[in-house]
This record gives C-alpha cells, structure tokens and sequence, in this order.
C-alpha cells in the first residue's frame, strides 16, 4: 500500500471515529431517558421504551442501517417535510441507526445494574425522607457505574458496528478499504491495514476503560 492510499485509510479511521462518538452520546442519553422510563413505568413512554428494545436488540443492525437509510424516502409525506434534509443524508442514518442500536442494549445493561442496588440502599433513602425523585438521583448515578465494565464492551461494539456504515456509501475505514482494494487488489495488504486500524482504536479503548473502571469502582474497595 503506498503513502497516498495509507493516508486515506487514516481519514477513513477518522470519519468513523466521529460516526463512533456521535451515536455513544445519542445512544447514551436514549438509554438513560429509557431506563428512567422503564423504573418509573411512565405510561406510553414506558411501551415505547420496550419495543425499542425488542426491535433493536432482535435485529440485526445492517437490516436497521438499510432501513434506516431506505425506508423514510418511500413515504412521499416524509421526503416534502423538514427530516428529508436529515434522513437523506448517509451519514446521519448510520449514526441514528447505531444511536437506537446502542440505546437499546445499553438501557439493558442500565436497568440491570439499577435491578441490581441491594434493597437496603433503597430503604435507606426512604428513611432519610427521599422522594421516589430523590431517590433516583442518587441510586441511578451509583448503578451507571457499576455498568461500566459491561458499556466498555457496547462501546467497542459500536466502533466496530461502522464499519456497516460504507454499505449506505460512507466513506469510513471499510469504505475506503473497498475502494482501494477494487483499484489495486492487493486485497491482503488493504484488509490487514483495515484490521490493524480497528485492532489498535480497539485496544487503545480497552486501556482507557480499565483505568475508568478502577475510578468509577474505587469506592468498593475501600467497603
């Protein structure tokens, strides 16, 4: 592989990188609003919350990508209105179909660990005079934490999850390598430089959440 082609792999990382961090912070707040909505039963919300869910937890997300991109612009209504400006953009629909992907396993992993807090923890804010409110104010920062070695897992499953994205013409790690490959067919080099590239961010993330992990879990060290 010579520089020029090398440099464009680079730029390819770097789009999906950000396709990476757009859908983590739209995913994370889906999949809080969700769990707070599946604690509180709050009606419709709460249905809401579920079958999103069951839909994304039991697709796979390629289909949700084609659908994503696809579906909108077969509904006239949807093409004459202001999200056709959105929903015609590649880019946008890979990241809103990574974003519910993620919101979806990841408010599994919240609510688990919320399911998880011991009863006595519950009781004692009760017994300070805590609101159901308060309360969550409290607890649910405490289960987000005891989530985070289970989301480090979500978050490499999403940057690995882009590379899906060239099949909507995104020009990301895999879209480059697919042009490349079909200009120069060193298909072994061009793949393994691909690999490489998702080997490295992955195991650079691996190290920064095992470091988070201690801080986040230091207090029950010291219980």
């Amino acid at each position: 592989m010579n520089e020029q082609n090398f440099w464009l792999m680079v730029q390819g990382l770097i789009t999906s990188l950000e396709l990476t961090a757009a859908s983590l912070f739209v995913g994370c707040s889906l999949a809080l609003f969700m769990t707070t909505s599946l604690i509180l039963r709050t009606p419709i919300i709460h249905w809401i919350s579920r079958g999103v869910i069951t839909l994304f937890t039991g697709t796979p997300l390629l289909v949700q990508i084609f659908l994503v991109y696809y579906g909108p612009g077969q509904f006239e209504i949807i093409r004459q209105s202001f999200l056709w400006d959105w929903l015609s953009q590649p880019w946008f629909c890979a990241m809103l179909a990574l974003a519910l992907n993620t919101a979806a396993y990841s408010t599994q992993l919240f609510k688990g660990a919320f399911d998880a807090i011991p009863k006595g923890q519950w009781h004692a804010c009760r017994a300070l005079g805590m609101n159901t409110k308060a309360t969550l104010g409290v607890l649910l920062p405490f289960a987000i934490r005891r989530a985070v070695p289970a989301y480090s897992n979500e978050v490499i499953l999403v940057f690995k999850g882009t590379s899906l994205a060239s099949t909507i013409t995104i020009m990301d790690i895999m879209g480059y390598a697919q042009r490349i490959n079909a200009q120069t067919y060193d298909t072994l080099t061009v793949f393994a430089v691909a690999g490489a590239f998702y080997l490295t961010i992955n195991g650079i993330l691996t190290l920064l959440f095992r470091v988070f992990e201690k801080k986040a879990l230091a207090f029950e060290a010291v219980r």
